[in-house]
């Protein structure tokens, strides 16, 4: 038995090899039948054919997008070479079973048209087996920053973890899941942007210290106008800080005071949209003040002056 074993996995690493460099017409769907990362749990488990109608998903599952042209080419592959990793699922009465690890392999099972798929079988008794498995899903490197965070999210908030010790439950450094969970104090625009991959994670962290949602908001309209690089919103989001900051306690006193009369906010509004940057306008109680255009390269200021120019 072990003999086969080996030869079938020699024969899978082989496939594998043959499919780096060139894309086949399995497409991606190879490399998630064969992925070997299911999880590990403690007890007993057996390996069965079950039917996909007796199984249910993870309610606690982090993923929420599965895209379907992937799920189309792993079903593809599925009717080619089946299932060939079994999936993990935990008994959760007769004849009932929930999924512990391997989502995608039973939703592309179904649009294989299979009635049953090859399973590992959770039986011995394990009243964290929610929390391993929202474990497990975070480890995948598929998931979008969204998920990940608000997977963080709920094993602090339903097991009562720190992030001290929920870094050592999962194996991620502390100050990597308190830049997660910061993401979710972000505007929902911008979080949906980040799950719908307009923007990367590099570019939400540098909106996370500007403390003014209006603010966060047009910069992230900024990133998508034009394509604004991580590195360059950093410099515009320390741009911002320095022409808030206070120079003058008093002056800075009387202006936080001071709210905008309606027709200074909408030409603040007129100026932004006219320049694609959070124009800042400030004005004391003897009406003065000052109107700053923030830029954060050389490119920046040249459109800038381009614009200028245009106006003459």
């Amino acid at each position: 038995m072990a003999e086969k074993l080996s030869i079938i996995n020699c024969q899978l690493s082989i496939i594998q090899t043959m499919a780096i460099g060139k894309k086949s017409a399995l497409g991606r769907g190879l490399d998630a039948l064969i992925t070997m990362d299911d999880l590990t749990t403690g007890g007993s488990s057996s390996i069965s054919e079950i039917e996909l109608s007796k199984i249910a998903p993870n309610p606690d599952q982090p993923r929420t997008v599965f895209e379907e042209e992937a799920l189309e080419e792993l079903a593809t592959s599925i009717r080619s070479l089946g299932v060939i990793q079994p999936i993990t699922l935990k008994e959760i009465g007769p004849e009932k079973y929930m999924i512990i690890s391997g989502e995608r392999r039973y939703r592309a099972s179904l649009k294989a048209g299979l009635e049953r798929i090859p399973a590992y079988i959770k039986t011995a008794e394990d009243e964290n087996v929610v929390e391993m498995a929202l474990i497990e899903n975070i480890q995948r490197e598929d998931l979008n920053s969204i998920e990940i965070a608000l997977a963080y999210q709920k094993l602090i908030d339903n097991y009562g973890l720190t992030q001290e010790r929920l870094s050592e439950r999962v194996g991620k450094k502390r100050a990597t899941i308190a830049n997660y969970l910061r993401l979710l104090k972000l505007p929902a625009e911008i979080q949906m942007g980040l799950k719908d991959k307009k923007i990367d994670m590099g570019h939400a962290r540098a909106l996370i210290p500007v403390d003014d949602p209006e603010v966060q908001l047009a910069l992230y309209e900024q990133i998508l106008a034009d394509g604004l690089s991580v590195r360059t919103v950093e410099e515009l989001v320390r741009t911002v800080h320095e022409n808030t900051a206070p120079t003058d306690k008093k002056e800075n006193k009387t202006a936080s005071r001071q709210k905008l009369p309606e027709e200074y906010n909408m030409l603040k509004e007129h100026l932004s949209r006219f320049f694609k940057t959070k124009v800042q306008l400030t004005y004391n109680d003897k009406g003065k003040g000052k109107i700053a255009i923030p830029f954060a390269s050389e490119e920046e200021l040249e459109r800038l002056i381009g614009l200028l120019d245009n106006l003459k």
